[in-house]
């Protein structure tokens, strides 16, 4: 289809205006027809979940559609609920990101999970902010936030807020470790904050996520005192180069006062050496943060629990539910080992908006005041589907996987395996040639994934490795098979030879 569908209902908008909940406003629908189209919708729903594996991974829209739909189209007069679900068929569904397939070897999003679809759809008839008040939803959070923090290793006096996702979370951490360091300054306000605040320094990882730069450019942070820690050959921070730059800068009269560390990078799944890099927090008095949005439940594992040896004495740590356990996007975690830190950072008061001390309200620990009610529920009814069981298996499932693609990718002569870290992600390339160049191979690989991308069986990302872009998959995606793994090996083999072929 080139263009969106053109939906004009208003002939038959009158049968959907008849009073609903005794109201009568341009809002109201009958109850008989509110509760067919929900059925009619919930119908749809799991016919496109159940046949997601035999749809194309992807397609490409055509740039009319695309042109149609950025242009918007708001009609004059209203238009019933069916031609809601029409529209989503017809112009939506047929183009998605990939992610719910179960050959989508991309990047780091996972298809929502059958638990979290049901309560995504009732916590918004709910309809409560998250973020004020007195309600169930808000005691909820706070109550599933400490599962997920235990889940993740941390003390038990952890809590924290959820958030939008990852680029949040570590936001909202940052924030939280600057005003914690200032204040073990005493710099509160005026002059002394000014000048305090002028001389920070933040570290990461050279393999840190671009979230982490984000951050620190919105608390005031410039990217030249954002530092850059080098990496070992395993892709994780050299805690020794972290102590030596943490002294020169302190030597020079600067103020360090966060390191990030990678509970998994994006790029190959590599995990920072947390004790050693906690010891260094410790002895220069620095706040020790986890980015841990993809990796961060990784203790769970036994193969990986060792790499979080000591994970319980982070400050923070960013946790992406909407990633290993598959609730759907936009549920991300900010827990704080002394979560009262994120309300030093983040309350402020107002004379309409008064809240018991007791209970704050969840708005103290971060910076939205209207806060979705789904990301609790969602991730409640997830965690409450798996149990602590399922969750360990889910996550092993990923590993074993990930382990099946590197063995075939060895097992290949047309292949060859790049380094990559502990978590599910596999870096490879096709096998070099004495006669290839450099840049050519740069190329052959870009246009190699583009190809399988195009073909709608697989669907897999490049990264840089070594200066060189290789081809990257991401096992993350609960419906994924050793049949899925054959047929992206296939399709990047047979996208290889049709490029070689052509030229």
């Amino acid at each position: 289809m080139s263009t969106p569908p053109e939906i004009d209902c208003s002939d038959r908008l009158a049968s959907a205006r008849p009073q609903f909940g005794g109201g009568a406003g341009p809002l109201a629908v009958a109850p008989k027809v509110f509760r067919d189209e929900l059925a009619a919708a919930a119908e749809w729903v799991a016919d496109y979940l159940k046949g997601i594996g035999e749809r194309p991974v992807t397609r490409s829209m055509p740039q009319a559609h695309r042109q149609a739909m950025a242009t918007g189209s708001l009609p004059q007069e209203g238009q019933e609920l069916g031609a809601l679900l029409e529209f989503v068929d017809r112009a939506i569904a047929p183009y998605p990101t990939g992610n719910g397939h179960p050959a989508f070897f991309a990047w780091i999003n996972s298809p929502p999970s059958p638990a979290g679809v049901i309560a995504e759809l009732l916590a918004t008839a709910v309809n409560a902010t998250c973020g004020m008040g007195e309600h169930a939803l808000m005691d909820l959070e706070r109550g599933v936030l400490r599962d997920l923090a235990s889940l993740a290793g941390l003390a038990p006096t952890a809590g924290g807020v959820l958030t939008s996702g990852g680029s949040m979370a570590n936001l909202l951490c940052l924030g939280a470790a600057r005003t914690w360091f200032l204040r073990q300054q005493g710099a509160t306000d005026g002059p002394a904050y000014d000048q305090a605040h002028a001389r920070l320094v933040a570290y990461h990882s050279d393999q840190a996520h671009m979230s982490v730069a984000k951050a620190a450019a919105v608390i005031g942070l410039p990217p030249w005192r954002l530092r850059a820690v080098p990496t070992t050959a395993d892709r994780s921070m050299d805690a020794h180069a972290l102590r030596t730059m943490v002294d020169a800068d302190r030597a020079a009269g600067l103020l360090p006062f966060c390191v990030v560390s990678n509970l998994g990078s994006t790029a190959t799944g590599a995990i920072d050496p947390i004790e050693a890099i906690t010891h260094v927090c410790h002895q220069a008095g620095l706040w020790h943060h986890g980015d841990g949005a993809w990796g961060g439940l990784g203790a769970l594992i036994p193969e990986l629990a060792p790499s979080y040896r000591g994970i319980a004495g982070l400050d923070s740590l960013t946790v992406d539910p909407h990633k290993a356990l598959s609730v759907p996007v936009g549920c991300g975690a900010a827990l704080v080992t002394d979560p009262s830190r994120l309300r030093d950072a983040f309350t402020f008061r107002a004379s309409y908006l008064e809240g018991d001390q007791d209970w704050p309200w969840m708005s103290d620990y971060t910076i939205e005041l209207t806060r979705p009610g789904t990301r609790a529920l969602t991730l409640w009814a997830t965690l409450r589907h798996l149990g602590r069981t399922g969750v360990i298996a889910l996550l092993q499932h990923y590993q074993d996987l990930a382990r099946y693609l590197r063995q075939r990718v060895q097992e290949h002569p047309g292949l060859e395996l790049c380094t990559s870290g502990p978590l599910p992600v596999v870096c490879f390339r096709l096998a070099t040639h004495p006669e290839a160049a450099h840049q050519g191979q740069t190329d052959l690989h870009a246009a190699v994934a583009a190809r399988v991308q195009d073909r709608g069986h697989a669907y897999l990302a490049t990264v840089s490795h070594d200066g060189q872009t290789v081809l990257r998959a991401c096992v993350c995606n609960h419906l994924t098979t050793t049949d899925d793994v054959d047929t992206l090996l296939h399709e990047v083999l047979t996208a290889a030879d049709d490029l070689q072929t052509s030229q």
